[in-house]
């Protein structure tokens, strides 16, 4: 599942992770719209943005966290910096990436994180 507020960001990344042979399971534009929609969703990977209005990505995966605790999730930010990293890291994120690392850094771990849980 992907999660981020911005639109041609959120349906590149879909785009290009099925371009890649990935099911996207589903996407959200915001941290409440994914946590309505995992039930239904159930995806085995939350890719979550960071900056988001409402409800950043750390709050998110908190709330993921606590209603899924075996949920996959992984915040892939333009925003990392220690501070947001430990933060991550609290509310339960499994691994933070830099967008600047790029897509193939995110799908590798994706690949990785997932296939531990088969």
């Amino acid at each position: 599942m992907v999660v981020d507020d911005t639109d041609h960001m959120r349906k590149m990344l879909r785009s290009m992770l099925e371009l890649d042979g990935f099911d996207v399971a589903g996407e959200a534009a915001s941290g409440q719209e994914a946590i309505d929609a995992l039930p239904d969703v159930d995806p085995d990977v939350v890719v979550l943005d960071y900056m988001m209005p409402g409800m950043d990505g750390v709050e998110t995966a908190r709330r993921i966290r606590q209603a899924r605790p075996e949920q996959v999730i992984i915040l892939y930010t333009a925003f990392l910096d220690p501070d947001v990293e430990a933060a991550a890291k609290d509310a339960g994120v499994d691994l933070c990436i830099a967008k600047v690392e790029g897509l193939e850094s995110l799908e590798r771990e994706i690949s990785r994180l997932a296939g531990s849980l088969f």
